[in-house]
């Protein structure tokens, strides 16, 4: 093997045994990358100077428009999360689903689908779920194992389902090496994957794994009933009245938000911005002296959608109206801001959307550094010719970076997988025949997702594990996350023999 690539091989694994020694992941990823190109510079097999590409491609990623949903979306998730409104969600779909056996576990599911839609983050929504629902199960007597099992592998559906922040950067890297697989073919006006397409791709598989959660609990409900019995529902909370009023306004600020992406009407940026709005307005209605305030933006909107459907809203009466509608709207989301703020949640939202939105960034500009070494020190060509001369064409390499993807896993963080693999497998599978950028992105999505959850590293595990009461110990949390993660390699299995399950919607949607 060639001196360069030696360094490059060396490298990797330097940089997992230090992951695994616990060392901070962006941290890791830097020292790393810059110690072996000062080695690789000193013996030859590298020029220093390809450091000198840094700073613009960090530029490069802080001008990324795409990037931007992901403070919205994270943003619109903690302040439901800190307004109640998962916890609404949570207890009165419990009520409506416990009197059945395995209602109460069920309700969790169907819930978390909701929470996963309208966080996007999977320690935000496992977090959220664990401490709602974990003490309400146990006292009804649950199954440890599969109360475990049931909030864990409901929480990781925040990593599949539609806004994930996964999607988003998955999207965003998946696009820069489709191109660069097209320019490599020969083709010098390359088309685009965007993040609209892997939205549309992933939801009919998320779907599809909601339901065989739901169908394994069933069974277990069958054939263990002890295991999840019924629970009654304490007054009236289980009503369908008090149900529809927990869910109408997130649905709907959920539909309004994927449907506005899915449909075209907005980008990934301006839906985020669309579901930041709609989260503090949830979050004011929750708010008597906000009432008002509410009612005030909603009417604006409305007067705004109307104006621009009968008028020309660029001159004259039009454009005069519209600037006097948009005061209004701006007047009455100062007041649902100033409601918010007095509650105590503006604050803690915002300090906890900067502190996961740094963490993500910094793990993006490690990883930029290594993907540059790698590259200088000629891994990249390494691993395109590995996958190229694997036997058995496109389908024995895409099963090799799949099965590397979840061994990585036990290791590495899904951001830092999408940010350090990624950009190095994609463009060399993304060239070979008969492969779909939509269907791989899907494949790599579902796949990290399973990282998140499988023992014995996945940050589910460990976000459960601080939150959960002392009965649930950590064999309980490990043994009940099994089943889940099968039924998730099963889902891969399904979707690499239906192919359609992820490219259906986005043909449909965008041809």
């Amino acid at each position: 093997m060639p001196l360069p690539e030696l360094l490059a091989v060396l490298m990797v694994v330097a940089v997992c045994a230090l992951l695994l020694a616990g060392y901070p992941v962006a941290l890791t990823l830097g020292g790393a990358s810059l110690a072996f190109a000062l080695i690789g510079h000193a013996l030859g097999a590298m020029d220093i100077a390809l450091i000198g590409a840094l700073p613009q491609r960090i530029f490069g990623v802080m001008t990324n428009s795409v990037l931007l949903a992901i403070p919205l979306f994270i943003f619109m998730g903690v302040m439901l999360e800190r307004a109640g409104v998962a916890e609404d969600l949570l207890e009165t779909m419990g009520g409506l689903f416990g009197a059945l056996p395995g209602g109460l576990g069920i309700s969790v599911v169907l819930v978390g689908v909701l929470l996963a839609a309208a966080k996007g983050v999977v320690g935000a929504t496992v977090v959220t779920i664990a401490l709602i629902t974990l003490p309400t199960m146990l006292r009804h007597g649950y199954d440890k194992r599969i109360i475990a099992g049931t909030v864990a592998a409901t929480a990781t559906l925040a990593q599949i389902l539609p806004p994930a922040t996964v999607l988003v950067l998955l999207g965003d890297q998946l696009n820069n090496a489709y191109q660069a697989a097209q320019l490599a073919k020969g083709i010098f006006a390359p088309e685009s994957v965007s993040v609209s397409d892997l939205f549309a791709g992933a939801l009919v598989p998320g779907l599809v794994l909601v339901v065989l959660y739901i169908l394994f609990l069933v069974a277990v409900a069958i054939v263990r009933p002890s295991a999840m019995p019924p629970v009654a529902a304490p007054g009236g909370q289980g009503s369908l009245a008090r149900v529809l009023r927990a869910m109408v306004a997130p649905v709907l600020l959920i539909v309004v938000v994927l449907g506005s992406i899915l449909i075209g009407l907005a980008t990934p940026t301006e839906a985020a911005a669309v579901g930041a709005v709609g989260a503090i307005l949830l979050a004011a209605l929750r708010r008597a002296d906000a009432h008002a305030a509410v009612a005030l933006c909603l009417g604006a909107f409305a007067a705004l959608m109307a104006l621009r459907t009968f008028l020309d809203l660029h001159a004259g009466v039009g454009l005069a109206l519209a600037l006097i509608v948009m005061a209004a709207l701006a007047l009455g989301l100062a007041l649902a801001l100033r409601a918010v703020r007095r509650a105590g949640w503006l604050g803690a939202t915002v300090t906890r959307t900067a502190q996961m939105i740094s963490m993500i960034f910094l793990i993006l500009i490690g990883a930029t550094l290594f993907s540059l070494v790698f590259r200088g020190l000629g891994g990249d060509e390494m691993v395109h010719r590995a996958l190229s001369n694997l036997p058995g064409g496109a389908a024995s390499a895409i099963l090799a970076v799949m099965l590397a993807m979840f061994l990585l896993g036990f290791v590495m963080d899904a951001f830092e997988i999408i940010f350090v693999v990624v950009p190095i497998v994609a463009p060399p599978l993304l060239q070979m025949e008969g492969v779909n950028a939509i269907w791989l992105g899907i494949m790599m999505a579902l796949n990290l997702q399973t990282s998140y959850m499988h023992p014995p590293l996945g940050p589910t595990l460990f976000f459960l594990r601080g939150v959960a009461p002392p009965e649930i110990t950590t064999r309980d949390i490990y043994v009940g996350i099994i089943p889940f993660v099968l039924i998730q390699l099963a889902m891969l299995l399904v979707l690499w023999f239906v192919p359609g399950l992820a490219t259906a919607l986005p043909r449909m949607l965008y041809g």
